[in-house]
């Protein structure tokens, strides 16, 4: 059975690049049996054609608040309060900006004011202009918002660079609005927060203290949570790994930063995953220049990294559950049970390094 039949989808097309894409997202999104509006920019229209998309559509393409042949009105209201889904892709940093800021100035901008049903947005700009702080911060407001953010990935970009900004392919966007509108996904309505892969600790510019994590195991509890209708925020170290369809990947490197993004995320999480390898130590005293062999002490230092399972068990509350993890070289039963207890988690998973086919880097693994 057709995922999105009788699902009523607005596809609004910002003008990038990117916008050829949304030809095979229209495709596809049809294939699966929603009906599909498709609004449009002037800028859009410079990159791919109205008769195009209507072809595909099976639906005139709006673009002007009237139309300009015969002066009737293009019913904005309607349009944003009749939608089960409203999607923009690509959404250039131009309408990210109008949107966060509730400026009105075409049928697009006004659909999104009207619109009653969920908000996805599919951003796509080079790599420079997506890190742009100005952009950080209106991505942030449309989060807080409600809207749902799919993407960017990094890969090849217009600009010949290479890096984050490169809007989401077809397919991952069609994923992401089943996930959606599918309303049976048993955690549907729920927020999920999991960590995964190691942190790096830095020595100096080259060198890091880190360990064998794969983030294998995150990335899987990210993207099944993603298929059951959760929301997710992964806090992902450094891995190489795509981000699961649906999920929202926060990069990080050092035990520090995950700290800081799982506190700051913690708040409006249901279900904690804390799958992460942490780094228990850190260089105490990093240096800014590469150390010369010749000038290298024959001892480093070390501290204690902050313990982020332990904070985030003090800080829960009563309708927060806390998912820990405990890898050991032995069987480890005695000690996983006391890290259960003293980090005040709900739910802690085992997993031994003895075990074949489970630890590291595998796509198997045995737990208790």
């Amino acid at each position: 059975m057709a995922r999105l039949s009788n699902k009523h989808i607005v596809l609004g097309i910002t003008g990038g690049i990117a916008a050829y894409k949304c030809a095979a997202l229209v495709r596809l999104l049809r294939q699966e049996g929603a009906s599909v509006q498709v609004l449009m920019t002037h800028h859009a229209m410079k990159f791919i054609g109205k008769d195009t998309l209507a072809a595909l559509s099976g639906n005139p393409v709006l673009s002007e608040l009237t139309d300009p042949h015969t002066g009737e009105w293009n019913n904005h209201v309607r349009l944003g309060t009749e939608a089960d889904l409203l999607l923009i892709a690509p959404l250039t940093a131009n309408t990210l900006a109008k949107l966060a800021h509730g400026l009105c100035d075409n049928l697009l901008c006004a659909v999104y004011l009207s619109a009653r049903c969920p908000v996805m947005l599919a951003p796509a700009m080079d790599l420079d202009m997506y890190a742009h702080p100005a952009v950080k911060r209106n991505v942030d407001k449309l989060k807080q918002d409600g809207c749902i953010i799919i993407g960017p990935e990094s890969g090849a970009l217009a600009s010949g660079l290479h890096g984050l900004g490169r809007m989401s392919e077809p397919e991952q966007m069609l994923e992401s609005v089943c996930i959606k509108l599918t309303t049976t996904a048993p955690l549907k309505g729920k927020h999920i927060l999991v960590t995964a892969g190691p942190t790096i600790e830095a020595i100096d510019p080259v060198r890091f203290i880190s360990n064998h994590s794969s983030g294998k195991m995150g990335y899987a509890i990210a993207e099944t949570c993603a298929a059951q209708g959760a929301e997710v925020t992964l806090v992902s170290g450094p891995v190489h790994l795509s981000c699961p369809v649906g999920v929202s990947r926060i990069s990080v490197n050092s035990a520090a930063e995950m700290h800081l993004a799982c506190m700051e995320a913690m708040p409006q999480a249901d279900i904690i995953f804390m799958a992460a390898a942490v780094a228990d130590f850190t260089p105490a005293r990093p240096v800014a220049e590469k150390i010369k062999k010749k000038e290298a002490a024959d001892s480093l230092i070390l501290k204690a990294t902050q313990d982020i399972l332990m904070a985030m068990g003090q800080k829960k509350n009563k309708n927060q559950t806390l998912v820990g993890f405990a890898l050991e070289t032995d069987e480890g039963s005695a000690q996983a049970l006391e890290k259960l207890h003293r980090k005040n988690c709900d739910y802690l998973v085992l997993n031994s390094l003895q075990n074949p086919g489970a630890g590291f880097g595998g796509d198997t693994n045995q737990v208790s």
